[in-house]
């Protein structure tokens, strides 16, 4: 953001500069430093594009409360299918593994000066609780974010759901998953919009990680593919686009829409 502000201000001083000075060489080069500085404002601007989005919002909503929900999620695919887990809060659908992330107690106190209140949508028990899944105040999108993409009081790995919804529950083997390997593949950020189910406008944020297991745990993961359990679902990248609904067929399951972040 400094560089593109830096860039912008060269831009502009060098635009009206060209219209006070007379001398026609300076004037050129005046000009041409201000065409020579649009490429670099351009791509300033298109890496930035999230937090100028951001910065936008912080103005726009200012005087609004924004939900804001972030989370991690698992991408575990095996044999051309993709591993999702029965939702615990909403048992009639299933999902990919990961939750909501949590905040440290010195997170909290940040986003405490913030004026960042717990959300009351979804009542705050044993799980729930230091969830990241807040109100946030307008004014404050902007700050709200630089500290979120810190990492700074906040989790920053995806092991204690993935421990929580397939080792502690005796889906897959624990003894085969002492660790694991995983690739960051995606930041995704939704547009701002009005949630008729929470009555608030909302931002969802979501981290995507891919799975990448030893020849032992893909082994693992093959075993509980071959077994039937109602735990968990294998399914396809169409299956997932389309719910769970399979052509000509009568619906079986019900698949998230937040599923399609895997993809």
């Amino acid at each position: 953001m400094l560089r593109l502000t830096v860039y912008l201000l060269l831009a502009v001083i060098s635009g009206v500069a060209s219209f006070f000075i007379t001398n026609s060489t300076v004037v050129n080069m005046t000009a041409g430093l201000s065409m020579g500085l649009a490429v670099p404002v351009f791509e300033q601007v298109a890496q930035n594009r999230e937090k100028l989005r951001t910065l936008w919002y912080s103005f726009r909503y200012r005087n609004q409360s924004v939900r804001i929900s972030t989370s991690y999620l698992f991408k575990i695919y095996v044999d051309g299918k993709y591993l999702l887990i029965q939702g615990s809060r909403w048992r009639n659908q299933y999902q990919p593994v990961g939750g909501v992330h949590k905040v440290s107690p010195q997170g909290s106190a940040v986003l405490s000066a913030m004026g960042v209140t717990d959300d009351d949508l979804i009542p705050v028990d044993a799980a729930s609780y230091r969830d990241l899944r807040v109100r946030v105040p307008g004014k404050n999108l902007f700050q709200f974010f630089q500290w979120f993409d810190s990492r700074l009081g906040r989790e920053d790995s995806p092991w204690r759901e993935f421990q929580e919804e397939l080792l502690a529950s005796q889906i897959l083997p624990q003894d085969k998953f002492p660790h694991i390997m995983h690739n960051y593949l995606k930041h995704e950020v939704d547009p701002i919009r009005w949630s008729e189910w929470a009555q608030a406008f909302e931002i969802l944020v979501a981290d995507v990680y891919e799975l990448v297991p030893t020849p032992e745990q893909t082994q693992a993961l093959r075993d509980l593919a071959s077994t039937q359990s109602a735990d968990v679902v294998w399914v396809t990248a169409e299956q997932i686009k389309r719910r769970g609904i399979i052509p000509g067929q009568p619906p079986s399951i019900e698949i998230s829409a937040h599923s399609r972040r895997v993809l």
